[in-house]
């Protein structure tokens, strides 16, 4: 299973909340997350608004039981967070309200940062598209950990796998899953392939026909980064990336994880 499967998260989402609702949530949140990943940082924050508008009307449906799809975004939280309003709905009020608060603060930053009507002088940035991105995995997070309808040792999983992210340099064409560069060594595809293969990892055979290059090379491959600790074999069939494989990607592979 590929990291954040999208599929999974609307079904279980949609068990308990509005299915047309989810689907807009989460087809912004890959959007903004694939934008961010190529390093195009004024999506994130120039749209993070359609994010908070799926959002804050989930939530407003969930603490009123009245589902609006149009209703604002300042609507939808001033009625959650009003105090005098009773029979709040919401399972968690506490949870409630600080989605309110962290939803508030995606929205104004980018009307401050001029998001809404684009400044000639701003110029979007790592850092804002950051703070964005991090809000609004957050949020996600959130309403999975409240309601997640699965089983509930997936929601870990899940909330795990939300702090990752896709590799685009990896493809998938059928039931073939390839690396799309032609300048990695079989110990970078192989890194590449785990990260993306997130928990579940990926056999050994598996390995051996999506890598790309000779049988000998991805035994060395697999044997080099067994011995670095950056990857290990778990249940006696499956590798993973370790903690250390992880950091290895990020910190040496990013020119690698976009397609060249």
């Amino acid at each position: 299973m590929p990291l954040l499967d999208i599929e999974v998260l609307s079904r279980a989402l949609s068990v308990r909340l509005d299915e047309e609702l989810v689907g807009e949530l989460l087809r912004e949140y890959v959007s903004q997350e694939k934008r961010y990943i190529l390093r195009d940082w004024e999506p994130a924050t120039l749209d993070g608004g359609q994010f908070v508008e799926a959002a804050a009307r989930i939530v407003y449906h969930m603490d009123s039981g009245n589902l609006n799809r149009r209703k604002s975004v300042s609507e939808c939280l001033a009625y959650v967070e009003d105090a005098s309003i009773e029979g709040h709905a919401f399972p968690d009020r506490k949870s409630a309200l600080h989605i309110c608060k962290v939803l508030r603060t995606i929205y104004k930053f980018r009307s401050d940062r001029g998001a809404v009507h684009i400044d000639p002088v701003y110029t979007a940035n790592q850092l804002d598209s950051r703070l964005v991105m991090d809000a609004s995995r957050w949020i996600l997070s959130e309403l999975l950990r409240l309601f997640w309808s699965g089983a509930p040792e997936e929601i870990a999983r899940m909330i795990r796998e939300i702090l990752q992210y896709e590799i685009p340099a990896v493809g998938r064409y059928g039931d073939q899953t390839i690396v799309q560069r032609t300048d990695c060594t079989a110990e970078e595809e192989i890194l590449l392939l785990l990260r993306e293969a997130g928990e579940g990892g990926l056999t050994r055979d598996i390995l051996g026909r999506s890598v790309r290059k000779t049988p000998g090379r991805i035994t060395q491959a697999v044997q080099s980064l067994e011995r670095k600790r950056e990857i290990v074999r778990v249940a006696g069939t499956h590798y993973r990336l370790t903690d250390l494989g992880a950091r290895r990607v990020v910190t040496n592979l990013g020119e690698k994880i976009v397609v060249g």
